[in-house]
């Protein structure tokens, strides 16, 4: 495990999935200084999908770092951060089902991490993926997923390895932004509409009529959540 001696550890970690499901990887990064990877690891899923990779990787970072030491993870998975805060309390009251009364999924490594995070003092901030200037700690862990997920190969600081390629997602500093594409319909999982009646998604939280939400495995729900059974 990582030292004990530092009163806060200030971390990152990603997943990829070539394909979703596809060649899949995970990686976890560490800093000294809140903003320069020190330590990290990655490593090799196989064929998995993008949400088992992102809970893998926030599962192995809580296993490497001291329990005893409080823990700053910045992550741009929205579906793995609200599994294991907003969703995870209710799926364990419900039995480990969802609101529409189906398994939960990935419930070995949701359970895994509930173990891991009971007892100990961690803070989750949310930080987009591939910005100009984005978190340096986020992009070095997407790489560095990213790359596991390609080659198929362990890699870190332990093993010597080198820092991993910059992501071809993210754009250098001072390049022009390019504007997102406009949706005109496609597949239902990219289109969100008002709804025209409240509902409840598969979270377990309502929405309200007029509220912006998106197609998922159940149905309906909020556009965040139309992962959250992939």
């Amino acid at each position: 495990m990582i030292e004990r001696m530092r009163e806060r550890v200030v971390a990152a970690c990603d997943g990829a999935s070539k394909g979703n499901p596809g060649p899949a990887g995970w990686a976890w990064v560490v800093s000294d200084d809140e903003r320069s990877p020190a330590r990290w690891e990655a490593g090799p899923l196989g064929r998995a999908t993008n949400n088992v990779a992102e809970l893998t990787a926030l599962e192995r970072l809580l296993t490497a770092v001291d329990p005893d030491v409080p823990l700053e993870v910045r992550m741009d998975s929205q579906y793995a951060m609200k599994a294991v805060t907003t969703w995870l309390p209710g799926w364990k009251r419900n039995g480990w089902r969802t609101a529409a009364g189906k398994p939960v999924a990935n419930q070995d490594l949701v359970v895994r991490i509930d173990e891991l995070l009971d007892g100990r003092s961690v803070e989750f901030r949310y930080v987009p993926a591939h910005q100009v200037d984005g978190d340096p700690l986020n992009d070095f862990a997407d790489q560095a997923a990213s790359q596991a997920a390609s080659v198929q190969e362990p890699a870190g600081s332990a093993l010597g390895s080198p820092e991993p390629p910059p992501s071809s997602g993210t754009p250098a500093a001072g390049a022009p932004r390019k504007k997102a594409p406009r949706r005109t319909g496609g597949a239902a999982s990219s289109r969100t509409i008002s709804a025209k009646f409240p509902g409840r998604c598969l979270c377990g939280r309502s929405y309200a009529a007029g509220e912006k939400i998106a197609k998922n495995a159940q149905g309906w729900g909020h556009p965040e959540c139309r992962t959250a059974e992939a």
